[in-house]
């Protein structure tokens, strides 16, 4: 494994966040790695030359790899000399995306008519183009990438760690520095208080179900909290509304199983492995329809629900539905979990296994055509 840069494994400033963070659990431990020198005069993963590791080409032409996997991005030069050293050696190349649509976040019409253009010819630079869900597998699929050189590999976490670490929380104990009674339905949104994200759908949609048991509990942070705060107060539910700010990867699981419904409302969502977590700790999901994630874990009415990005009358519908429903919560509890079992590591390692190996044939195969 090689990184090109150790953002996460130390501290940064998360511009999103507003705040240093630094990830509280083991990043680097349990298998090889180096790290290649970033040469770039302004490092950072904004700018095609934030990601500058001319190492990369000497340690993939020394190296006599049968196959390199690139998690690098193209809008990065370090993807470029990656690939150029790979091909020049003669490896198999596998890269993917996450994207599940040709739409960027910020909606600009100029970079959906250059992905047209680009993207078909991109894609068919890998031997391979490995994928973490089937909506993405379906993109490429109308991009005209040959099925053969499409795999998914699941977009997994730690499922173990997750199933564990949910185990050891006192739902109770939770609740009561949360000031939640515990027999209160809660509400969770779990991701940065970002517009495009938009916690404000679902803050209104809580209002607008107007039920007086459960809460609605933000974990994040960002530039919208002062605004959402100040909604609250002018909605009426202050009372039932509280804002955790950012928690850390180890205060997850507590988060989500002491919560019964995670609601990620993104108008722009590559996957969204919040999800994963959630459903691991027993906390089934609603997701808007730009959503990764709702192609392979979301179910409609036995895991979760998909509704409508934007639309808050649908959304405050389902609330309604699920918080006045115990036995459903309870249901997509389970479900969630069941889910989850054939969604993990072990999934990922095999759909990567194969997609080397098909990799490697195809670029033998190419090389004897030439």
């Amino acid at each position: 494994m090689a990184y090109c840069g150790l953002q996460g494994a130390q501290p940064h400033v998360d511009q999103e966040f507003g705040i240093e963070v630094k990830w509280d659990v083991p990043l680097l431990e349990g298998y090889p790695w180096i790290a290649v020198k970033n040469r770039s005069w302004r490092p950072g993963l904004g700018s095609f030359f934030g990601l500058f590791n001319p190492g990369m080409w000497s340690l993939i032409r020394r190296g006599k790899f049968d196959a390199v996997v690139l998690y690098t991005g193209y809008v990065n030069a370090t993807f470029w000399i990656a690939i150029a050293a790979a091909k020049v050696s003669g490896a198999a190349v596998l890269f993917g995306t996450d994207a599940h649509v040709l739409s960027s976040r910020d909606n600009q019409g100029w970079k959906l008519s250059v992905k047209k253009l680009f993207w078909p010819r991109l894609f068919r630079l890998a031997d391979t183009v490995i994928l973490p869900s089937s909506g993405g597998a379906a993109l490429m699929r109308s991009l005209g990438i040959a099925e053969e050189r499409i795999v998914v590999t699941p977009y997994c976490v730690d499922n173990d760690w997750w199933i564990a670490e949910s185990r050891r929380v006192d739902r109770d104990a939770v609740r009561r520095r949360w000031e939640v009674p515990k027999a209160a339905p809660v509400v969770l949104f779990c991701a940065k208080l970002q517009p495009w994200k938009r916690p404000q759908d679902v803050l209104h949609a809580f209002a607008r179900a107007n039920l007086a048991s459960p809460y609605l509990v933000f974990v994040g942070d960002g530039a919208m909290r002062s605004t959402l705060e100040s909604e609250a107060e002018s909605l009426g539910i202050s009372d039932r509304v509280r804002f955790l700010g950012f928690v850390n990867q180890s205060g997850l699981p507590e988060t989500y199983t002491a919560s019964d419904l995670l609601v990620l409302a993104s108008e722009y969502e590559p996957f969204g492995v919040v999800v994963n977590e959630a459903m691991l700790c027993g906390c089934p999901v609603m997701v808007s329809d730009r959503v990764g994630a709702r192609f392979d874990l979301v179910r409609e009415g036995e895991t979760g629900f998909v509704f409508p990005m934007g639309d808050v009358g649908a959304l405050s519908e389902l609330l309604r539905e699920c918080l006045q429903s115990p036995n459903l919560l309870k249901r997509l509890s389970q479900a969630a979990r069941d889910r989850m079992a054939s969604w993990s590591p072990a999934q990922n390692l095999e759909a990567l296994v194969a997609a080397l190996e098909r990799a490697i044939q195809l670029r033998r195969q190419d090389k004897n055509r030439s």
